[in-house]
């Protein structure tokens, strides 16, 4: 599902530390729902995903499951 970030509120959006101030991706909390945006566009779409289904991303990228993606 996509939200409009505008509509987010005041959230604290995460960027990660390796982020060089390139197109880097933004994360936050609201409710039970991560939030994933684009920094380069922060009043674009943000997509919206479960606590579970965001535990399983992140488990299967540091399971290295997405290697080779980009």
């Amino acid at each position: 599902m996509s939200a409009p970030a505008s509509a987010s509120g005041s959230l604290e959006w995460r960027i990660s530390s390796t982020c060089d101030g390139g197109q880097c991706v933004g994360v936050a909390r609201k409710g039970q729902m991560i939030l994933i945006r684009n920094t380069n566009a922060p009043q674009g779409m943000a997509s919206e995903f479960t606590v579970d289904e965001w535990r399983d991303f992140l488990a299967g990228a540091k399971l290295g499951d997405f290697d080779g993606i980009a």
